[in-house]
């Protein structure tokens, strides 16, 4: 695969180090890594964008999906997992899934982390949206991903493994082979690494996390800008799925204008037995599924969207009134917290909620040991396409998916492989930036046009004024030669654009309903024409190529490659 050329505009790196491998992001997935490479003695370097314990991880409430209790087997796992994702989930990647994650369940254990148990010393378990058994082991009632982060955080720092915080990543470096060879970034603060730098390194993986906000509202961090799949772009890798963004079913509603990240209300309330109502207190998911509330999360978010049109609502309620103080106070202490700090209590009140921006099933495309179309460049977590997710992920397979690949990564990066050469120097800029301010247009244009409903119209509109964006920026440039500073904000912003313009472009082309794709204008899911994935890479001229697989599974059709067309 080669390169675009394609940079961010940027001051050339004033410093520079350098180590065996360089993880991009500090969630379970990129400190898994690190832990792994460290303990077989190479040199690792952790770059993250904000503090350690920043990213999406410890925002994950529910918690880890693994065949653990008696009576559930990885067949039972899969099974569940291939019917969430609609059609689209690679097999061989999902078998890799269920049948390691108990392990990677109990490495997780054994570096630390402390999931809630019984009197028996068992690990508790219970259900979420799509799971036919209890399988969710959870810690702290329903702060999972903090407890997770928290231990892998202190495995890295007992570890001593070199940390660099408050640095976003910039580009890849490649050798004159194409082979990865580090990565640029840019680190806001004082001290020897300050300011724009590069890491030499023989492998960078990238565990990024999501591009939530290129939506107005979403459960997403401020951090997750899309850094990871943009920088894949620019250095010439594959992404995949893009269109298939999940959006929560349950996020607390704070008013039809609030913007940024949103309180979640864990799909775990639901598995626990509280119900989804409308404003008359029906309980419009019975007859809906053989799961009702606990449907996969793409048919719960519709459903209740197609309550809220039919009553003209802006919101639904969740009613676990039933529960009690006592179970809501033991529990969901996060989630009872958050709400209360709103003014609503679900201990004597139905919670409002609505469907929000959550989760990218797809990103980066990867093999089965995490491996990107460029060489040395890796990709974990919610940043990779795995397979495993297909149209629509499972609950709480997204921490075990971390888990595991994150496993096969370090092994791969531990086999022998040949250094790469001398970085290339990085050429011309190829392009513009975003001004600061085009963030919050491009999360306008995507809540309008590509958000939970869409159409043919609204992602044509939505097309039509990210290009407008862009070629503002462009012309400008052309014409003075001027763009908008470098700085953290132009870089987040233009990254959105990017991922913006890729999720838009898929979603036109795939024209049918099908997991958390939802075209109003192609209702029906169309396994003749569209069971198979979206494939795009940003071209050395900034159009997008896309291209179809041959099915549902990625296997080796990246070699192939076919029915490619360039997009404007």
């Amino acid at each position: 695969m080669t390169s675009t050329g394609i940079r961010l505009h940027a001051p050339a790196p004033g410093w520079a180090t350098a180590s065996d491998v360089v993880v991009v992001g500090s969630g379970v997935a990129g400190l898994t890594v690190a832990l792994r490479c460290a303990a077989a003695g190479a040199q690792v370097t952790v770059v993250t964008k904000a503090q350690l314990d920043d990213g999406s991880t410890r925002w994950a409430q529910g918690g880890i999906a693994a065949a653990l209790g008696e009576g559930d087997t990885p067949e039972q796992h899969l099974a569940d997992t291939l019917v969430a994702g609609a059609g689209l989930c690679d097999r061989d990647a999902v078998r890799a899934l269920v049948t390691e994650g108990p392990d990677a369940v109990r490495h997780l254990i054994a570096t630390g982390a402390h999931f809630d148990t019984g009197e028996d010393g068992d690990i508790l378990l219970t259900r979420e949206g799509g799971h036919h058994r209890r399988r969710i082991a959870h810690a702290g009632g329903d702060a999972t991903g903090a407890e997770v982060s928290r231990a892998l955080i202190d495995a890295v720092r007992a570890a001593r493994i070199d940390v660099v915080e408050n640095a976003l990543v910039l580009d890849l470096l490649t050798d004159t082979e194409g082979r990865t060879a580090g990565v640029t970034l840019h680190v806001m603060g004082a001290g020897q690494r300050d300011g724009v730098g590069s890491v030499r390194a023989r492998a960078v993986v990238l565990a990024t996390g999501g591009m939530g906000q290129v939506f107005s509202a979403t459960t997403n961090p401020a951090v997750s800008t899309g850094d990871g799949v943009a920088l894949a772009l620019r250095a010439g890798a594959e992404v995949s799925d893009l269109e298939f963004v999940q959006f929560h079913p349950t996020v607390l509603w704070l008013g039809a204008d609030a913007e940024g990240q949103q309180p979640l209300v864990s799909e775990a309330v639901r598995g626990e037995g509280a119900h989804l109502v409308d404003a008359d207190g029906v309980r419009f998911m019975t007859g809906q599924h053989e799961l009702a509330e606990l449907a996969p999360r793409d048919i719960v978010a519709k459903a209740i969207m197609r309550r809220m049109r039919e009553t003209g609502a802006e919101h639904m309620f969740l009613d676990a009134r039933h529960f009690g103080a006592d179970m809501w106070e033991h529990r969901f202490p996060t989630i009872l917290a958050a709400c209360r700090a709103h003014g609503i209590d679900p201990v004597t009140r139905p919670v409002p909620v609505a469907p929000a921006a959550h989760y990218a099933s797809g990103g980066v495309v990867t093999d089965l040991r995490g491996r990107t179309t460029v060489p040395g460049l890796y990709a974990c977590g919610e940043v990779a396409c795995t397979g495993v997710h297909g149209a629509n992920r499972l609950a709480s397979n997204s921490l075990l998916e971390g888990l595991v690949f994150a496993e096969r990564i370090a092994a791969d990066v531990l086999a022998e492989r040949p250094a790469p050469g001398e970085p290339v120097i990085p050429g011309p800029v190829a392009g513009p930036l975003l001004a600061s301010e085009a963030r919050f247009e491009v999360q306008r244009i995507m809540t309008a046009g590509a958000g939970v409903l869409r159409s043919a119209d609204s992602l044509s509109a939505a097309a039509g004024a990210l290009e407008r964006l862009h070629t503002a920026a462009a012309e400008t440039y052309d014409r003075d030669g001027k763009t908008a500073e470098p700085c953290v904000e132009t870089w987040e912003a233009t990254n959105l654009g990017l991922v913006a313009r890729v999720l838009v472009a898929a979603a036109r082309r795939r024209e049918e309903t099908r997991g958390c794709h939802w075209r109003e204008d192609r209702p029906d899911r169309d396994d003749q024409r569209w069971g198979r994935h979206l494939v795009v890479r940003l071209t050395p001229g900034r159009t997008l190529a896309v291209r179809t697989t041959d099915g549902p599974g990625f296997g080796d059709d990246g070699a192939a490659a076919p029915k490619v067309k360039e997009l404007q």
